[in-house]
């Protein structure tokens, strides 16, 4: 019998580069989340005191069209630099632990360069290890419809390794890419905004609620990875603000508080731990608001995008009322290749079915109770202005006895209205729901249900009309005249004419 050799064709590899990854920028977050695991081992290793020694560095250069990303971790053993950086899917790393694990992250740059370049050197080791992927060749080898090979064979055909001598102190892994095809990829400030959100970042420290964050994660045992990243020299921080802007970028609303997210597996473990913003819910974020939408991170790297969770809303549009992040804990919830979402499994269910649980009883309550308050707020508020319309009335004069009764009715109409309103805000605040509560104080903190005109009877009043304040030298019955000529010309005439042509008879008869 002969033997059979199973092959595997080099269109694999398209689906390893540029095929894998929905957003061309993920290829930072697949060098960061390897730079990330090999500064946790250079501490475990003693090479590096702690994860705040390690530095990953990138940088931009859209003149030369080059990028370079560098870290001061591990770097690789000189005889082992060809077996890990040439092999494919063949990762020794831990899938439960570590974030990079599949062993093909580093292929990401291929599709989007002429050269990939990994420089690498060892503590303790004087070589200068160079490994220079051609990555023009390899696209062209992946056209050509005209020759099958296998994958291996095309690998093997554009790599090429050398070494130098250097310090032996030097411990580093740097990656190159010349002559960047893509122009988002070489866009500084676009790649610092993607990576604000996606990279193991520290919060800033101006948020007002990042020690409550910090407090609570290490009071259920929890370490946030956070790691020093560099975009040309600026290094890089979550960038979350208590301040929610419209689309102008006028401060529309604010953070008022946080809550936290707890969620344990069936046998009592941590499955996930997270946080959300409480506001007054006046709308849901624009696109401006970078940080809008709970994200959903692993190892403190997000995973997908902003609206990965959307589909556990009961509204798609829910998660963008909140801000906020949910940490994946349970080694069992495992990123998948794409990193976009979780390997399905028996956690995965757990996970969507406990988090949907908490997105629908309490997420969408809380922005439909804020929009509840903001609507009896907005009844209370009508009132108060048409009451004090009415008092100014009062003291300027009237037009007429219709405009009398047309205030009277409108104030007992709101007035009604009002304490309706005062009612259901009562019930609310019933409800002890402390977050509800939070709401109410700062929706109502300016607004108060004002007294209707003393015993709330206007039809008691001796109305005072403007025409008697204005001709006093006149009889009733000449001023009750001129108010009808008013009233005509207020009815038939632009607004601003009529001002001018009232004020022209003023003159006159004055």
């Amino acid at each position: 019998m002969l033997e059979q050799h199973i092959k595997v064709g080099k269109d694999v590899l398209e689906s390893l580069t540029t095929s894998m990854y929905e957003d061309h920028k993920s290829i930072f977050r697949e060098y960061i989340q390897n730079a990330c695991d090999q500064i946790d081992r250079a501490v475990k290793l003693g090479i590096l005191s702690k994860i705040s020694d390690g530095e990953i560095y990138i940088n931009i250069n859209s003149k030369n069209r080059i990028i370079e990303i560098e870290d001061n971790a591990t770097g690789i053993k000189a005889n082992e630099v060809y077996s890990i950086l040439g092999n494919i899917a063949l990762s020794n790393k831990d899938r439960e632990n570590e974030r990079g694990f599949r062993g093909i992250g580093r292929l990401a740059g291929l599709g989007y360069c002429d050269e990939l370049i990994f420089e690498t050197s060892f503590k303790d080791e004087d070589l200068k290890t160079i490994m220079s992927w051609n990555a023009k060749k390899f696209k062209q080898r992946l056209n050509d419809r005209n020759h099958k090979e296998e994958a291996t064979t095309v690998i093997e055909s554009i790599i090429s390794t050398t070494t130098e001598k250097c310090t032996s102190e030097n411990h580093f892994f740097k990656i190159t890419l010349k002559n960047v095809s893509n122009d988002e990829l070489l866009d500084t400030e676009i790649i610092r905004e993607y990576l604000s959100m996606v990279a193991p970042l520290p919060i800033k420290s101006h948020f007002i609620y990042k020690n409550k964050i910090l407090e609570e994660a290490n009071k259920n045992g929890i370490q946030i990875d956070e790691y020093n990243i560099f975009v040309n020299s600026e290094q890089l921080y979550k960038p979350y603000s208590a301040d929610i802007k419209d689309r102008n970028n006028k401060k529309i609303d604010d953070i008022i508080d946080i809550e936290f997210i707890n969620i344990k597996n069936n046998d009592k473990t941590l499955l996930c731990w997270g946080w959300y913003g409480i506001s007054k819910f006046e709308g849901t974020l624009t696109k401006n608001n970078i940080f809008r939408a709970i994200r959903l991170r692993k190892g403190n790297i997000q995973i997908g995008y902003e609206g990965t969770l959307n589909k556990l809303h009961k509204e798609d549009r829910g998660n963008n009322y909140f801000i906020g992040e949910i940490h994946a804990i349970d080694a069992t919830l495992i990123p998948n290749a794409r990193r976009d979402y979780f390997s399905e499994n028996e956690s995965c269910k757990i996970f969507e079915d406990k988090i949907k649980e908490i997105f629908y009883s309490k997420l969408h309550k809380l922005y439909y109770k804020a929009s509840d308050t903001r609507s009896a707020v907005k009844k209370i508020e009508d009132y108060n202005l048409l009451q004090e319309e009415f008092k100014v009335k009062q003291k300027i004069g009237f037009k007429n006895k219709e405009e009398i009764k047309k205030f009277q009715e409108e104030l007992e109409r709101k007035a009604i209205e009002a304490e309706k309103a005062k009612s259901k805000l009562d019930k609310l605040k019933s409800e002890d729901d402390t977050n509800i509560l939070k709401i109410i104080e700062k929706t109502t903190s300016n607004v108060s249900i004002m007294e209707y005109i003393e015993e709330k009877d206007t039809k008691t009043i001796k109305p005072i009309f403007i025409t008697q304040k204005e001709y006093p030298q006149f009889d009733r019955k000449t001023q009750k005249l001129i108010s009808k000529i008013y009233d005509v010309i207020d009815n038939v005439l632009p607004k601003e004419i009529a001002l001018n042509l009232k004020h022209k008879i003023r003159e006159k008869l004055n």
